[in-house]
């Protein structure tokens, strides 16, 4: 007997052959971009809304550091004993660098976590999740959670059919010590950047470092385009991000925001051996205290919380005029199902009980703090009153009644970290570059894979 996840509404869908990934277009096939090979060609798989009551074997490829897969897989086989799972776990930037490998394989693994769809979907090595998206009734999810999801068929994200899914929706803001906030009289969070790097300063001039951070792995990009945020006009922003024909990362907002970086650095606020901190570090030294500032995403909230208890706050990055909109970096956790999967329907299937199973949900938020995302007419998990995951909500609650959220530049194309942000980023923060010189260095990096 087979189980059926449950949905907002009740419909009735006929099964429909998803020609997974082949050289056509139309709703519901994956586009090839102008002048590409034309992508390989998939096995038809009819779509179903009903899970198997056979024993499956699911796999994922997940990043390091990220346990949420591992809390939503065991509740999901405690549901449905008959699907087990085997995750297996690899840095960023690696994962990012050898997604086409894995998923070309004889062997792909049935979801991974993509960070920026990059050629995959050009090679037909995702599957289009049009014809899923109609049988389960996605179009009661917000379109602009999805958007950053979706390509083209000339390639450009933003708009077109949908090949990713998040498991979580993130929003970046600042994370505040707050006890060494109230040692140097600090009582609110900052409204401007420039009570922000007044609070920098207090904090050198007392000892305290200002900014932890690290960038043995790029994370500092949380800095440097949060800076940028704050003063590029952010659909220009975005239309770079997304490849469209024509963008330019070389504008003077970003300019600005990453000389104020350098600047930064300049001024000693951040660690004297950022360029040797890896993520898991800089997150591990804020937990220990060591920080005023840290720049980071709403799914480190459930941790900071348990290392801090009620001394840390979550704040949005101020913006640089008092009283103007935020802008803050925020995606999917996003994973993409793999076009040669022999468990298409099984996958998709966990992918929409993510979003819509209320243990799935409150999960995502207990484990991350990000948002579950789904249908906003379905109930809200629960949290605790007064905790930083309430607070991380309400910021992401903010960020999109202020329209004011964007996708983080890293993922604008497949290898523009680990090729061109990573080693700038790092000449950039140890003063070694200015701003000019970063933005000019990674606009050529993305014109060697994208074109002007």
């Amino acid at each position: 007997m087979s189980t059926r996840t449950p949905r907002p509404r009740s419909r009735r869908v006929a099964p429909l052959a998803l020609a997974a990934i082949a050289g056509l277009t139309g709703a519901l096939l994956a586009g090839c971009a102008p002048g590409a090979a034309a992508p390989q060609t998939a096995a038809a798989t009819d779509v179903s809304t009903e899970l198997t009551s056979d024993p499956v074997q699911l796999t994922i490829a997940d990043e390091t550091g990220f346990p949420v897969t591992d809390k939503l897989t065991e509740e999901f086989t405690k549901q449905h004993p008959n699907v087990t799972f085997n995750i297996t776990r690899d840095t960023f930037q690696n994962l990012t660098a050898n997604a086409p490998k894995l998923l070309a394989s004889d062997t792909p693994p049935d979801l991974i976590r993509l960070p920026t769809l990059g050629d995959t979907v050009r090679d037909g090595l995702v599957a289009n999740l049009d014809p899923y998206f109609d049988a389960y009734g996605w179009d009661a999810w917000p379109a602009s959670q999805l958007a950053p999801l979706r390509m083209s068929e000339d390639g450009i994200r933003g708009s077109g059919s949908l090949y990713q899914l998040g498991l979580g929706y993130s929003i970046t803001g600042i994370y505040m010590n707050d006890t060494l906030a109230a040692q140097l009289g600090i009582t609110a969070p900052p409204q401007t950047l420039a009570e922000l790097e007044a609070d920098m300063a207090k904090a050198k001039a007392a000892g305290i470092l200002p900014i932890m951070a690290g960038d043995k792995d790029g994370v500092v990009n949380f800095v440097v385009q949060a800076a940028m945020n704050q003063y590029v006009d952010k659909d220009q922003f975005l239309s770079w991000m997304f490849n469209e024909p024509g963008a330019s990362f070389n504008e003077p907002g970003n300019v600005q925001g990453a000389e104020l970086v350098r600047k930064w650095a300049d001024a000693g606020y951040f660690p004297s051996d950022i360029n040797a901190i890896d993520y898991f570090t800089f997150t591990s030294r804020f937990s220990a205290g060591e920080g005023l500032f840290t720049f980071n995403g709403n799914w480190e909230a459930a941790n900071y919380q348990k290392a801090l208890g009620d001394n840390v706050s979550f704040f949005l990055v101020p913006p640089a005029e008092a009283g103007a909109n935020h802008v803050a970096m925020g995606a999917a956790n996003s994973f993409s199902v793999a076009a040669k999967s022999k468990h298409l329907n099984e996958i998709v299937y966990f992918l929409n009980w993510v979003h819509t199973d209320p243990t799935a949900r409150q999960i995502i938020v207990d484990v991350t703090g990000a948002s579950p995302g789904g249908d906003p007419s379905l109930a809200l998990p629960t949290v605790q009153p007064g905790s930083l995951i309430e607070n991380a909500l309400k910021m992401s609650a903010q960020i999109g009644s202020e329209n004011g959220q964007v996708d983080f530049m890293a993922n604008t194309t497949a290898g523009i970290y680990a090729g061109s942000i990573i080693p700038e980023s790092q000449l950039l923060v140890t003063s070694q570059i200015t701003g000019q010189d970063f933005v000019d260095r990674v606009q050529k990096f993305y014109e060697s894979e994208v074109g002007k």
